[in-house]
């Protein structure tokens, strides 16, 4: 089982402020988790400091799958700071500090796609690098025939997507790199949900 782990006392909020630093606690803006790779919550931080400074932070991703086979993606918006207009999963994103990962999960799908309608099969974790980034990345999945209404001020476009369709286009900058990496480790998963 994976989740995440809050301890009892209140934990650091980060960076800690230090006589030689100039570096004030953030204010505003999201709170995240910074975990350790078992879900120990260590401490919390903003999320654009987690991305500036590497600390683990907790992400969720949900793959739907339909009854025929096909794989929902979401189209990445131009003014994403990562990879815009590129497929991703169906849903991601981050967990904020206090939330637990089911919770993130379906405040995510309900923000992104409309709907909080399925029951969601944990598929795996696992920690995704890029530059200064750290995220403990906790990949779920559902399958059946959902109603979507993909939020435009969240993703740009939605479509389902055949198996052999995602195969011919992996490694041609059409999805995330992380996309591409995910669905490789989680396809045959997918496939035994059928």
């Amino acid at each position: 089982m994976v989740s995440l782990i809050y301890p009892s006392a209140p934990v650091p909020v980060l960076p800690r402020p230090t006589a030689l630093s100039r570096e004030a606690v953030p204010s505003g803006g999201e709170m995240v988790p910074v975990v350790e790779e078992t879900g120990i919550v260590i401490g919390q931080a903003s999320r654009s400091w987690c991305h500036r400074n590497a600390l683990l932070h907790p992400v969720v991703h949900l793959h739907l799958i339909n009854r025929s086979g096909e794989v929902f993606l979401q189209k990445r918006g131009p003014a994403k700071e990562l990879y815009p207009g590129l497929w991703d999963t169906a849903v991601g994103g981050h967990v904020t500090f206090g939330e637990s990962l089911e919770a993130a999960l379906f405040r995510e799908s309900e923000e992104e796609l409309g709907f909080t309608q399925y029951n969601p099969v944990l598929l795996e974790a696992y920690v995704y690098s890029f530059r200064n980034e750290r995220e403990w990345v906790i990949v779920y999945a559902a399958a059946g025939n959902f109603n979507l209404s993909p939020d435009n001020a969240e993703v740009s476009e939605g479509r389902w997507w055949k198996m052999p369709e995602i195969e011919d286009n992996l490694g041609k900058s059409v999805f995330t790199p992380n996309f591409e990496q995910e669905f490789r480790k989680v396809r045959p998963s997918l496939e035994a949900l059928l």
